[in-house]
């Protein structure tokens, strides 16, 4: 199973945010990529560093947020029928305000068929 990475840059903004220096972008959308798997189907390491996707495809406005702990909160994107059909899904992130990636995971590909409706949910933990 593949966890998610929180990248450096959300690291940067976190501690910036603490020190008073800037105001932290609440967590907006939820970014889909076809990018997260090799040829032969086995999930890629990310790096702290990745600030993209390695194949971007879509980006959605997240649906529900759950908090889960006092250091987990969850995010929630319901893909309805007609969205991404025919694609295989095998990497997702969460894009703050600003539009860059706070977290990434990547799984295996999950192909989306035109008659199901997909839920992605992606903990945020600190």
């Amino acid at each position: 199973m593949s966890k998610v990475i929180t990248t450096v840059l959300a690291k940067k903004k976190m501690l910036l945010a603490r020190a008073g220096k800037q105001t932290l972008p609440p967590i907006k959308q939820m970014v889909f990529g076809i990018g997260g798997v090799d040829d032969s189907g086995e999930v890629l390491e990310i790096e702290e560093m990745q600030q993209e996707l390695n194949h971007e495809v879509y980006r959605k406005d997240i649906g529900e947020v759950e908090i889960i702990s006092d250091t987990q909160i969850r995010y929630s994107c319901i893909l309805e029928e007609n969205e991404l059909v025919d694609q295989n899904i095998s990497e997702i992130a969460l894009a703050d305000a600003e539009g860059d990636l706070i977290a990434i995971k990547n799984f295996k590909a999950k192909g989306k068929d035109s008659d199901f409706l997909f839920v992605f949910k992606i903990n945020d933990t600190m």
